[in-house]
């Protein structure tokens, strides 16, 4: 069964494993937490935010972010969401994401959590849809220069 808890420093590793390029990595960073590939140490900057670390069977399956983007727990604000590369497309993201939402309902009592997608990262996309989060057309598009390309960023959110 799969659940949540806190993130420790000893996850770090298996998690950073599951980038096997550039590419795959930029995808769920934005190169935000620094350049490909990260340390252990670089890593460490997502104790400053709300992480979790999905497990099943105390095995690692899946990470993520929550900060909020204002001063209030109405909104929260998913990051960094990234399941192990071999058990992707059997449900756990779904999974993992419907678990954050209620935490994030029941715990913070936040109303609505967004989060950003690359145009280029459909999969995640497609899983985000499936949980229920919805397009936002905002009036400037969020670009990221990454890997010598622009790579557009959607905006999405739930309403709880």
């Amino acid at each position: 069964m799969l659940r949540l808890r806190p993130y420790n420093s000893n996850d770090a590793e298996q998690i950073m494993s599951w980038s096997k390029d550039e590419t795959a990595f930029y995808k769920w960073t934005a190169g935000v937490l620094g350049d490909y590939p990260l340390s252990k140490e670089t890593f460490s900057a997502v104790t400053n935010l709300m992480a979790f670390t999905a497990i099943d069977d105390n095995e690692i399956i899946g990470f993520f972010t929550m900060r909020k983007p204002k001063e209030s727990f109405d909104e929260l604000r998913f990051g960094f969401v990234v399941v192990d590369s071999k058990k992707r497309g059997k449900g756990y993201g779904k999974k993992m994401l419907q678990l954050g939402l209620k935490y994030a309902k029941e715990i913070y009592g936040a109303k609505k959590v967004s989060l950003g997608v690359f145009e280029n990262n459909e999969s995640a996309y497609h899983c985000y849809k499936a949980v229920g989060f919805q397009d936002i057309v905002l009036e400037e598009t969020e670009m990221y220069h990454v890997l010598g390309e622009d790579w557009k960023c959607l905006e999405l959110e739930i309403q709880l």
